[in-house]
């Protein structure tokens, strides 16, 4: 009798986790089927592509400049995703692991900066940029990154406190300097935080489309691909088969990369610590 409660309560467990599965699988599936049907089909009453039209991917391809905004968009991406690490990571340590005066304050002010909406410090950025003559070049997209980034500074310096004293005194005691002990003991045990930030920004500029629109639009050359694919949509707002196929080219690769760096995001996101 027990083991046939067990056994019921698990299967509505599961029947329910794959309930709710369903209703956020459901767009994605909608978008996949409707990027393999013809002209005729999408859109309609027919839920099933018949016959599957692949060419949709090929014409995306041949339509747009794909490959250069791709490339546009993983440079932007992942030279960001580099220098949020390179800045946030001396900035946590410093904050989390450092005993100096106003330690408080600094935390307070950058904790802060997050209330700031992009829409409020925009104005004088673009000026800035205007002044340096970078409109037009994906520099403002990159450039700001190298200057520490408020929520990935807060997100490592929480994952810095967990780790034990112990071991940052004992590389003091053996003669390490606080740039050593960063590189070799901190960075190491933080590889879980610093990978949760680097997917974290990695994904936001992938997607970003306010920041390359107000920067690249009158650049055809520099766009990025959420900014392609929406002048894309525009150009091709009757043939949502090629805008779906566009849609799906589009988020392949950074669900590869949630794939691949899975284990350690989630580890970074629940601030497990250390181990043993």
């Amino acid at each position: 009798m027990i083991a046939r409660r067990r056994l019921l309560y698990a299967l509505g467990e599961h029947a329910l986790l794959a309930a709710v599965a369903c209703v956020f699988l459901a767009p994605l599936a909608f978008v996949l089927l409707t990027s393999l049907m013809t002209d005729h089909q999408a859109l309609s009453r027919s839920l099933w592509p018949h016959p599957f039209r692949l060419a949709n991917f090929a014409d995306v391809i041949t339509q747009t400049r794909l490959f250069r905004w791709t490339w546009n968009t993983t440079l932007v991406a992942g030279l960001s995703s580099v220098g949020v690490v390179l800045s946030s990571v001396p900035v946590a340590y410093a904050l989390a692991r450092l005993e100096w005066r106003g330690r408080g304050v600094a935390l307070a002010l950058v904790l802060s900066t997050m209330m700031l909406p992009i829409q409020v410090t925009i104005i004088p950025l673009y000026v800035i940029f205007s002044q340096l003559g970078w409109i037009g070049s994906l520099k403002p997209l990159i450039v700001p990154s190298f200057f520490g980034d408020a929520f990935s500074i807060f997100l490592v310096r929480q994952f810095l406190l967990t780790i034990p004293q112990d071991l940052t005194d004992a590389a003091r005691i053996d003669g390490a300097s606080e740039l050593g002990l960063l590189w070799r003991v901190i960075v190491p045990l933080a590889k879980p935080a610093i990978a949760a930030i680097f997917v974290f920004n990695f994904l936001y500029n992938w997607n970003d489309l306010f920041s390359p629109l107000l920067y690249l639009g009158t650049h055809p050359s520099s766009y990025t691909l959420s900014l392609g694919l929406s002048e894309f949509r525009s150009q091709r707002h009757v043939n949502w088969e090629l805008i779906m196929a566009a849609s799906v080219l589009f988020t392949v690769p950074v669900t590869l990369l949630f794939l691949a760096a899975q284990r350690v995001f989630v580890e970074g996101i629940t601030v497990t610590g250390v181990k043993g």
